[in-house]
């Protein structure tokens, strides 16, 4: 932990996102330890992985975002809450326009605009989809520490960082 602490905010960045990069890929790495997991065992994954999602974009990215409004001549949720939606919007028209198929699903089902990429392509945009979103909160959250904002603390972007990763 030394070494990343004692580095600049961008380079620890880098290194988060690695980690977080090594981490989902340890994860799918499980496909090959499990012939054919349950219905139950794959529904629980996703819930926790849901959950995590959930408690890192609230306690590492918009309660920091509100806490930072207050006293402000606006309302001190507008920002995060305009973040929110501004995000939410950028992540819809990203998954409308790039072309990208799920896992499991037949290549006639793939969606975004018109394309004869490969099946094996479309499903690496689809990871790329996904992982957009992570990787501007691990910035967001190193990127924080550079600006000295009282609520931005290492370990806070380290936490973000394990959260997403796993």
């Amino acid at each position: 932990m030394d070494f990343i602490y004692g580095q600049s905010p961008p380079l620890q960045a880098l290194i988060a996102t690695i980690f977080t990069w090594g981490m989902t890929a340890l994860g799918a790495s499980l496909v090959f330890v499990t012939k054919k997991p349950s219905e139950r065992l794959l529904k629980s994954m996703l819930g926790f992985a849901g959950g995590v999602m959930i408690a890192a974009s609230y306690w590492s990215l918009l309660a920091p975002s509100i806490e930072m409004s207050e006293g402000k001549s606006i309302v001190s949720w507008f920002p995060a809450a305009l973040g929110f939606l501004g995000g939410s919007f950028f992540v819809l028209a990203i998954d409308r326009i790039v072309p990208h198929l799920h896992l499991g699903f037949p290549l006639e089902e793939k969606e975004g605009i018109e394309t004869h990429l490969s099946r094996t392509s479309l499903l690496i945009l689809a990871i790329t989809l996904h992982n957009i979103p992570e990787g501007m909160a691990v910035g967001v959250a190193f990127g924080a520490l550079s600006s000295d904002l009282s609520y931005a603390t290492f370990l806070n972007a380290v936490a973000l960082t394990i959260g997403i990763g796993i």
